[in-house]
């Protein structure tokens, strides 16, 4: 298939998957409203079209009609890098941002879209999404990793990192790195991310503990009391009540590559215990405590110079989501206190 005739098999699913009228090939996917969820029925219309079944996470990569067709003229597996442009900018210094666990940059697309700052904004994505490479099995080698890529796009401070939930863990050994080469940070900004529960201290590991507990407990309970009126298979009930974690929709290799990165995450987290950071942390919790402690400050203050709090409404997927526009607020203003 000629770059012509692929251009011309997309702009037909763009326009169904982002249910607009005309596409031109070079708008841009998420200035017509792209999402996580749209770039997913795109790449499975795409699989089903042109027989290759891809990362939705190649659209950071390739955000239009026409850079998406060039893409797909290369027969050889496609490598995702670790550094996507999520916003173009003004400035100079740009913004790095962390995923979380398991998940692609393409998931931090809509709080990005609410980050008002002059700089741009890259996603920093985990390595072995695109099934090229094996996935890191360290917080530690998660960080070298895109540190290299920082690096090679900006050689000298001061750096602006924000990672969510796992990522900030990934972003907070960076900064551990860059500020022991005598690097300035600006900004590192955790959204919702704390160590594994057997690196909490014992008061915090049992607090953790007991609420988990409860709620199983009332999850059952609830069940119980609603199961007749639910039609749906359980495995598709979010525990959250906010996110599907259900891979039964995707193909047998994505699912064992999303698989594969997902325990390799996993693994990471429950090996890594922070090191003391001799710097500040700008915190963002969600108010309601789903999987994670009550009191990040019990857990993190000790464990750096300067630890700063502040909470949104709802629970930790809903950070991305639902509070998208508070917690983009939050990361504005953070940007600008750091600019002055």
């Amino acid at each position: 298939m000629t770059q012509s005739s692929a251009v011309a098999a997309l702009v037909p699913i763009w326009q169904r998957v982002l249910q607009q009228s005309s596409v031109d090939a070079n708008d841009n996917f998420f200035d017509l409203g792209g999402t996580a969820s749209s770039a997913s029925k795109l790449f499975e219309e795409i699989a089903k079209t042109f027989g290759r079944d891809l990362p939705p996470a190649l659209i950071c990569t390739a955000p239009t009609v026409e850079t998406l067709a060039a893409l797909l003229q290369n027969p050889n597996p496609l490598r995702i890098p670790p550094l996507l442009l999520m916003r173009a900018g003004a400035d100079d210094l740009p913004v790095f941002i962390a995923h979380g666990l398991g998940d692609t940059v393409l998931e931090l697309s809509g709080l990005v879209g609410k980050i008002k700052s002059r700089r741009p904004i890259y996603g920093m994505q985990a390595r072995g999404v695109d099934g090229v490479d094996e996935p890191f099995t360290s917080i530690e080698d998660m960080a070298e990793f895109h540190l290299d890529a920082i690096k090679h796009l900006q050689r000298q401070g001061p750096y602006f990192l924000i990672g969510y939930s796992l990522g900030g863990l990934v972003t907070l050994e960076i900064a551990q790195r860059l500020s022991a080469a005598g690097e300035r940070i600006a900004l590192l900004a955790l959204l919702d991310s704390y160590p594994d529960k057997s690196h909490l201290s014992a008061t915090q590991h049992a607090l953790l503990l007991l609420r988990l507990a409860k709620r199983r407990v009332w999850s059952l309970v609830e069940s119980a009391l609603t199961r007749p009126a639910l039609n749906q298979p359980r495995s598709q009930i979010s525990e959250d009540g906010g996110r599907n974690l259900s891979l039964g929709n995707k193909s047998d290799s994505r699912s064992r590559v999303k698989q594969r990165v997902r325990d390799a995450a996993y693994l990471a987290l429950k090996q890594y215990r922070p090191r003391f950071y001799r710097g500040r942390i700008k915190f963002v919790k969600a108010g309601i405590s789903t999987y994670f402690p009550d009191n990040p400050t019990a857990v993190w203050a000790h464990l750096a110079q300067q630890f700063d709090v502040e909470t949104v409404p709802g629970n930790h997927f809903g950070m991305l989501n639902e509070q998208c526009e508070t917690v983009g607020s939050l990361l504005s203003r953070y940007l600008s206190e750091a600019d002055s």
